[in-house]
């Protein structure tokens, strides 16, 4: 195809070029009248079609394709291009394309309820299935817009025509609403839409096949032309409807003639019957309304018992309902109960898995610091033997020095008689041992004072340790309160922040996906926001009660809960806890739980302490907690007094205090939180007690911190005063150490001086051996203390580690033993669900089985009762009335006959004459006199209407010849239309050149160009005349040239741009690359068609068979 610029469908002179009218054309058409018209080639004011055009076509397992589309049409020009693919029909003698193009096409007509021989693609609606399918559906969806709008408050702003086609060749159709909703699925119905929008699938002018298209440019008879044009202008139609009520006319005529004939006869034997029938038309009257009284009577009877039969049967339904549905839930509740079983088992089996190993590494605990006291016990004992071998060791030293001085002496002096100097040596003995002995004195109070301050820093350290865990409990208390206080503050203006800064966010989502219908019921939550306590004090013992449900959520069934998990995921990230749904069938009454709820004359339960307005929270709080069964008493005391030393209240198991704590007959439980979190209703004495906490808390954090440093400065301060201690302690061993040498020295001198030097001498050497001796002995011994040393060492480690990880396992268990008793307490609510089910169960199933045997009672007594009424009267009649009054009638009414009979013999046969000509006569005379004014009338409709039907039909003539005329010229043709509606004939004759240069040519000496370019001015003329909210032309340009298809397009492009009210389906292999760019275009391109289908299963049907298809 030549290339064509943009400006050639939406220049701006096309665009808005004025509307110019034609002159009038005074051609006679034969001997009528003449009929003004005038031509338009402006552009339209619409901008859209706004009904009645397609919007979108989708094909299953239609003709080759397995799914095709959906195809979305533009509002004026679209162009679906594409390979063609062909396939051999049965009795057919061409091969036909069947890609997808075609496939679109035939689809459009099947689809609005076209027959399948108007397709020109088979004679059979099955023969449309692919091969080895069971069915064909085609989906096509209508415009439905603006004040011409088809029941617009009932579909909306589209139509869609669903159709069904099975493999035997029937159909059904489904007609919806835009927004999916089943509104027919008659036929009437379609047809009444497609009158509405003036739509005629079989119209050539709305859609022209391929195969009418190529029997018309082939068509050398003038005959088959006029016919086309009566066919596509639809008064070829409406000629057949006028030939039809013509003949029925005569017909109709004829019968009031032989009506009139025998009506005189009938009249005057009904007026000979009358006046027989006189005196006994009420004795027959009353006998007949007897008879039909017994009639309805023996059916009343039966209609009565089928009512109380089909009202037994609806309770069953709803019970059986009802049974399923408690059965889910039963089921439901065990799948909890085993849950929470596990969950219970599990975190016994930690529990126990703790313990065991605390226990396990108790008595390794215990013989490490049995190890660890012994290693220092042998450590002590091997300092103190080093510490004596020490001693000894300079007690030697300094023995050898005091002989080897004493030697000298002697060797100097002689002299062995100094007594002056023996007692002053005796004195200063003395004066010696008594420093020795005060200095022990000091030693052992020292050694003491080390022992305590050895334990008050011991103490200290205890004390450090605790009060550095109580800080840390104390901060996590202030971040906790502060988080809270927060929370608080948040929901000063808003009180459903309180359950979660998401829930806001989250109920809004909730509110936008129930108004667009992706919930059955609305969900109900959180459960929290829902209740009120009626007494203040009250609201942490109910929260400890309720825990987690408070911030839970109900669903009407399972498909809402998965659509409220979808939208819990955009609002609480992967890893963090979700609140939990209940699902839970929606009641507008609250369950009666009177003969199992718990009662005390003075404390109330937890339901009746709560304000509940909605039926759906109470019955989700006594399914999930048995909140009717749970006591709430403000005194610990008297909580415990009831519950435990007494007998529990009846229905009650369990009981909560004020303070949140939870009693059982022989447990108590602590609650952990001081005040309520969700429900508590004055809100600025929350957020005052909090703000007072923190500051608390505050303030004894930094007491304990003042505590803390004290406690350090004591440790550090004892430290130092300790190691003075030891300090002082080794001095005065070295004080005594010293002072006992000086005395042994003092004692040495005393001796006889006349012991030999010599003997001092071997005294003196034996004294170095054994020096010797004892320095290698506290070689040994210093070498055994550092080994025993580092062994205490590495007991000490292994103690401290042990103990470490004893202390972790029962920091590891205090949360779980809370777990468990949370578990604990979850197994017992959940054996309580599951023993509420079962009782209702087996009571429900009782009444179902009871409604059953009496349904069986009551089935018997209707056969009982059919066959009696039947007896009486075979045929059932319809009763309005009830047996009872129906009774009193035939009583009455058989008083009267008695009394008739008293006085009348029997005149059935004569009652019976008379009623027979009356109705016969009577009759007769309705239809002649209906039938005369029908014929008066139809007379008169008839002249009017075939006045305007010559007048339409020289319009529409004139009319096509203009357009065709003004066509012809924008390719400087020429052309005439001659229409001879006595012969039925139509004479198009065409010049290719200027006027004055040829003369005009019959189509058929036109080139085959030429002739498709006639023709497209043709099909333009009709469109420009009839009236249809879209156009469909499959491979209009396959005859044509490059250049008469450039032409062509142009043509009808310029149309479609002066009619933008109406939309136009042009099909073509042609790849449609040089069309211009517009908004009003739109190119739908093909896939290959599938290959596996070759032959289509089409035969020729019967003119009866193809209208039961339809």
């Amino acid at each position: 195809m030549a290339k064509r610029k943009e400006e050639n469908f939406l220049s701006p002179e096309n665009a808005k070029r004025p509307r110019q009218e034609e002159l009038e054309d005074l051609e006679k058409d034969g001997d009528e009248d003449e009929c003004t018209v005038s031509f338009t080639n402006g552009t339209s004011t619409l901008t859209a079609a706004e009904v009645g055009i397609i919007e979108s076509i989708q094909l299953r397992n239609f003709m080759c394709h397995s799914m095709l589309g959906p195809f979305k049409f533009g509002s004026n020009v679209n162009f679906v291009v594409g390979n063609n693919g062909n396939v051999s029909l049965i009795n057919i003698s061409t091969p036909v394309s069947l890609g997808g193009k075609s496939a679109v096409l035939t689809a459009l007509i099947v689809g609005l309820g076209g027959k399948a021989i108007a397709t020109n693609r088979g004679s059979s609606l099955k023969g449309f299935v692919k091969d080895g399918q069971n069915s064909a559906d085609i989906s096509i969806t209508l415009r439905n817009r603006g004040d011409d709008a088809y029941r617009a408050n009932v579909y909306g702003d589209t139509i869609v025509v669903q159709q069904h086609i099975s493999v035997d060749g029937g159909r059904s159709y489904k007609l919806k609403s835009g927004s999916g909703n089943i509104v027919s699925t008659k036929k009437e119905e379609l047809v009444a839409i497609l009158d509405h929008f003036n739509i005629q699938v079989d119209n050539p002018v709305s859609v022209l096949t391929q195969e009418m298209s190529k029997q018309f440019l082939q068509s050398k008879n003038e005959g088959d032309k006029y016919k086309f044009f009566m066919k596509a202008t639809q008064l070829e139609q409406m000629k057949e409807d006028y030939s039809y009520i013509m003949e029925t006319k005569e017909r109709t005529k004829e019968q009031i003639n032989q009506g009139e004939e025998r009506l005189t006869e009938l009249k005057r034997q009904c007026l000979e019957k009358e006046e027989r029938f006189q005196s006994i038309a009420g004795l027959s009257s009353m006998k007949t309304n007897l008879e039909y009284l017994k009639h309805e009577m023996a059916w009343a009877v039966v209609n009565e018992i089928e009512k109380q039969l089909n009202a037994i049967r609806d309770n069953i339904k709803i019970g059986e309902d009802r049974a399923a549905r408690l059965n889910r839930k039963m089921e439901e509740q065990q799948v909890r109960l085993n849950d929470a079983e596990n969950k219970y088992k599990d975190i016994q089996d930690k529990l126990e898995k703790i313990s065991q190993e605390t226990n396990a590494r108790a008595p390794e605990c215990m013989a490490l610091k049995a190890d660890l006291t012994a290693k220092k016990r042998t450590f002590n004992e091997a300092e103190v033997l080093y510490n004596r071998s020490l001693n000894e060791y300079k007690a030697l030293r300094k023995d050898d020095e005091q002989l080897c001085k004493r030697i000298e002496e002697l060797k100097k002096s002689s002299d062995q008689s100094l007594e002056p100097e023996r007692l002053e040596r005796q004195k200063k003995i003395c004066w010696l041992k008594e420093k020795v002995k005060s200095l022990q004195d000091q030693e052992n109070s020292v050694n003491q004072e080390i022992e305590q301050f050895q334990q008050a820093i011991e103490k200290y350290k205890e004390e450090h340790t605790r009060l550095r865990r109580e800080e840390l409990d104390v901060k996590h208390a202030m971040n906790y309160n502060q988080r809270q206080l927060k929370e608080l503050k948040d929901s000063k203006t808003d009180r459903i922040k309180r359950f979660g800064l998401h829930v806001p966010a989250l109920l809004e989502a909730i509110d936008d996906a129930y108004r667009r219908g992706h919930f059955t019921h609305k969900p109900v939550g959180p459960l929290g926001a829902c209740i009120y306590p009626r007494d203040p004090e009250l609201a942490l013992a109910i929260e400890s009660c309720l825990k987690g449900l408070l911030q839970a959520y109900c669903c009407h069934n399972h498909s809402d809960e998965r659509v409220l998990q979808a939208l819990m995921k955009r609002f609480y990230p992967p890893g963090t806890s979700r609140p939990q749904i209940i699902v839970s069938e929606f009641r507008n009454e609250m369950y009666d739980v009177r003969h199992r709820a718990a009662y005390h004359p003075e404390y109330p339960t937890v339901l009746t302490a709560l304000e509940i307005d909605n039926a759906v929270v109470a019955n989700s709080l006594i399914d999930m907690r048995g909140i009717e069964s749970v006591l709430l008493i403000k005194n610990n005391s008297v909580a415990r007094a009831i519950m435990q030393s007494q007998k529990p209240p009846k229905n009650c198991r369990e009981a909560f205090t004020a303070d949140g704590d939870q009693v059982f007959s022989g447990r108590y439980y602590s609650s952990e939180s001081t005040r309520p979190k969700f429900l508590s209703r004055d809100v600025d004495s929350e957020i005052s007690d909090l703000e007072n906490e923190v500051e608390n808390k505050k303030a004894q954090l930094v007491r304990l911190h003042q505590h803390l440093s004290a406690l350090e400065k004591d440790i550090k301060d004892n430290d130092e005063l300790l190691k003075r201690r030891q300090l002082h302690y080794k001095e005065l061993k070295m004080k005594i150490r010293k002072t006992v040498s000086e005395i042994r020295e003092l004692e040495n001198i005393e001796e006889h001086q006349s012991v030999d030097i010599a003997t001092l001498e071997d005294e003196a050497e034996e004294n170095k051996i054994k020096m010797k001796m004892v320095e290698k002995n506290m070689e040994q011994q210093k070498e055994n203390m550092e080994h025993l040393k580092s062994l205490k060492i590495e007991a000490e480690n292994k103690y401290d580690a042990m103990k470490l990880k004893i202390n972790q396992l029962s920091e590891m268990a205090d949360p779980l033993k809370d777990e468990l008793d949370l578990a604990d307490s979850e197994v017992d609510n959940q054996k309580r669900g599951k023993r509420h089910y079962e009782d209702k169960q087996k009571e429900h199933l009782n009444t179902l089985n009871k409604k059953k045997r009496e349904l069986d009672l009551k089935e018997k007594e209707l056969e009982e009762k059919m066959s009696q009424a039947r007896q009486i009267c075979p045929d059932r009649i319809e009763v309005k009335k009830s047996a009872s009054i129906l009774d009193k009638e035939i009583n009455r009414l058989r008083q009267k006959i008695q009394a008739e009979h008293a006085s009348h013999g029997d005149r059935e046969e004569i009652m019976k004459q008379y009623q027979e000509a009356r109705e016969n006569y009577l009759d007769l005379d309705s239809k002649v006199r209906t039938l005369r004014r029908f014929i008066k009338l139809l007379e008169e409709i008839m002249i009017h209407r075939f006045k305007t039907y010559q007048q339409f039909r020289r319009c529409l003539t004139l009319r096509c010849k203009l357009y065709f005329d003004n066509l012809l010229s924008q390719r400087a043709y020429c052309g005439k239309m001659n229409f001879d509606h006595k012969s039925e004939t139509l004479t198009i004759s065409v010049q290719p050149g200027e006027g004055n240069k040829a003369s005009f040519n019959d189509m058929r000496a036109l080139s085959g160009g030429e002739r498709s370019f006639s023709t497209v001015c043709f099909i333009l003329s009709l469109w420009s005349i009839a009236e249809s909210p879209f156009r469909c032309l499959d491979e209009f340009d396959v005859y044509m040239d490059m250049v008469n298809r450039r032409i062509a397009m142009d043509m009808i492009l310029k149309m479609a741009d002066s009619q933008r009210f109406r939309q136009f389906i042009l099909l073509t292999p042609q790849s449609m690359s040089s069309l211009p760019s517009s908004k009003l275009i739109r190119i739908l391109r093909m896939s290959d068609p599938e290959r596996g289908q070759t032959i289509l299963p089409f035969r020729p049907i019967t003119q009866e068979e193809d209208d039961d298809q339809s």
